[in-house]
């Protein structure tokens, strides 16, 4: 049930993001070009996106347990350190770069369009080489 349940969110989410054109690579960069052509679409769906995940947040801080998990599982790590900024730098990076960040890139995958093709590639070449890296450490 679980996996039905993963599985029917992904196609959820993967349909706002094609409905609201965010697999679109240059919408995402016109968002992010503030100087020129500036596009605010995305800040209307990210902000879109923050009642209901506020009214859910809310409401499963008053559960004892999610509806089909033994436990709540959220991050553990509570400090901003290197790894972190470093890490949020790459990823910002990449999405200034090329306008995609992973969820619209496996949204995209879809369309079968060559460049989505690649960048899902280069993303999972970069979690292998990330858990390459994180194996080896002490």
């Amino acid at each position: 049930m679980m996996r039905v349940c993963a599985l029917l969110c992904g196609l959820l989410f993967g349909a706002g993001l094609a409905v609201s054109d965010m697999i679109n690579p240059a919408r995402v960069l016109a968002f992010l070009d503030v100087a020129g052509q500036w596009d605010p679409s995305l800040a209307f769906v990210m902000a879109g996106a923050l009642l209901p995940s506020s009214v859910a947040y809310a409401l499963s801080r008053r559960r004892a347990r999610p509806l089909l998990a033994d436990a709540f599982h959220g991050p553990s790590a509570r400090r901003i350190d290197a790894r972190l900024l470093a890490g949020a730098a790459l990823f910002g990076i990449g999405w200034g770069l090329v306008g995609l960040c992973p969820g619209p890139a496996v949204a995209a995958l879809v369309t079968l369009c060559p460049a989505f093709l690649a960048f899902a590639a280069a993303m999972l070449a970069g979690m292998a080489l990330y858990r390459l890296q994180h194996d080896r450490a002490p």
